[in-house]
């Protein structure tokens, strides 16, 4: 028998429209990311501060599409978007706790358990509301923050992706290592927005370039960003990210996954009361 918690909870359902503009948004927005390995660009400290608005409005107006798209499917109903406010609001008190220091940032844990729980879907539109509202309370909107709202959407899509068999101790394992392995790529993700465009980068504990070199292959620009990476954030932010994470999923994950699945239960999410001919109700159905 399928133990209860692994049974699949759907706030937000993928239809087929949805599932296609999310993929759509996804590989966009990794091609927002990686493009500068591709073709030939002149660092400037100033570059995505002039392009960051315009990637901004695309970013928003896909975000609306899923939106809308889930609605049109009747794939999110009332019950989901009070959830995700809620989930959003709680994640944009939460980031100013920690604010960064050390890599201690709290909001990811949520949202992987909340990805866990309610599916990929509310998990991917779960990062880019909780992401836009706390840089609205932190006074956190930047040239950065449309690249943090596609890394924190991917973080709540994948942890809805995670294999649902998996239950219990094994469970809270697995959402801890995944926690661990998001703090490491959200890292490298934000690190690459900005690193083709540092002019001169150079650390004194270290001889080799890490700079953007415009035209060179791929490989040699990806193999100065890991070691930029490795030597200026994996160490300190990425790894105090991790284990924020790793330690708040394992000590905190447990109660919260039992509460939002109790909270599903209840919401009973995409299930919609029918009623006979002579107006009483019936059996409901999705």
């Amino acid at each position: 028998m399928t133990p209860r918690a692994a049974v699949p909870v759907r706030a937000v359902r993928l239809g087929p429209r949805s599932a296609i503009v999310l993929t759509l948004a996804s590989v966009a927005g990794l091609a927002m990311f990686l493009w500068p390995l591709f073709t030939q660009v002149e660092p400037s400290p100033m570059q995505h501060g002039t392009d960051a608005p315009f990637v901004f409005m695309a970013v928003l107006p896909v975000l609306v599409l899923i939106v809308l798209a889930q609605i049109s499917e009747g794939g999110m109903d009332s019950k989901a978007l009070a959830m995700l406010g809620v989930l959003s609001a709680v994640n944009a008190a939460l980031r100013p706790l920690g604010a960064g220091t050390a890599g201690i940032e709290l909001v990811f844990f949520v949202l992987v358990l909340a990805g866990r729980v309610f599916g990929p879907g509310f998990g991917f539109v779960l990062g880019c509301t909780s992401m836009f509202a706390s840089a609205l309370l932190t006074a956190g909107v930047g040239p950065w923050l449309p690249f943090q709202m596609l890394c924190s959407a991917w973080i709540g899509l994948g942890a809805g992706l995670l294999p649902r068999r998996v239950t219990g101790k094994a469970e809270i394992a697995m959402l801890a290592a995944y926690g661990v392995v998001v703090a490491y790529v959200f890292g490298m993700l934000m690190n690459m927005w900005f690193w083709p465009f540092i002019t001169g980068a150079s650390l004194d504990y270290y001889d080799g370039s890490i700079s953007y070199v415009p035209g060179a292959p791929v490989l040699e620009n990806l193999h100065r960003f890991l070691i930029f990476t490795l030597l200026t954030s994996t160490a300190g932010w990425d790894t105090g990210r991790a284990i924020t994470n790793a330690v708040a999923i394992v000590l905190i994950g447990p109660a919260l996954l039992a509460t939002f699945r109790r909270a599903a239960r209840r919401a009973s999410f995409g299930v919609r009361p029918t009623f006979d001919a002579d107006g009483t109700p019936g059996a409901r159905s999705r």
